[in-house]
């Protein structure tokens, strides 16, 4: 199963990524790691990137995918995947890829972000990645509030990810 953790900057992509990998003893990969230098720099400049220069991102990613999916691993990745179309780059029609979507209000993720250090991403750009979320129906991701604990978001993730027994 490949699980996809998605939403805006500040929203604990990361953070819920890496706990509920371990949570479940499977692998992490964040989205960070598949930029080119040349979008890393366009962010910390606080440039958005534009469609052109996500495509070569997206396809790194979608390799990843796919490339744990032939191995049989199970992982979980995240990504901000903040259009339909990346979804759809990203995930396709594999039925063993499920998004969660991590939703909070643009207060508490302004908040978030001007706690966060060290990390390329300017804040400034949380007003372009609002703007171009196209917030997933109920019917495309979990829908999972960010305010309480990273704990209690794992828990209230693995209660509804289709897990076999043994991954509870």
């Amino acid at each position: 199963m490949i699980v996809i953790i998605m939403g805006v900057a500040g929203s604990g992509k990361t953070t819920i990524g890496q706990k509920l990998a371990a949570r479940l003893g499977w692998g992490f990969s964040d989205a960070d790691e598949f930029h080119s230098d040349a979008n890393k720099h366009k962010m910390a400049s606080g440039i958005p990137l534009d469609d052109e220069d996500r495509r070569p991102w997206l396809q790194a990613m979608r390799a990843a995918i796919e490339a744990r999916r032939e191995q049989s691993h199970d992982w979980i990745f995240a990504c901000s995947a903040l259009k339909r179309r990346y979804r759809q780059m990203l995930g396709g029609d594999d039925e063993s890829v499920f998004w969660v979507y991590l939703d909070g209000s643009e207060a508490l993720l302004l908040e978030r972000l001007a706690l966060r250090g060290g990390h390329f991403f300017d804040p400034s750009l949380l007003r372009s990645q609002l703007q171009t979320l196209e917030q997933p129906g109920e019917n495309e991701a979990i829908r999972v509030d960010i305010r309480p604990a990273p704990e209690q978001i794992v828990e209230a993730i693995v209660e509804r990810l289709p897990l076999r027994e043994t991954n509870r």
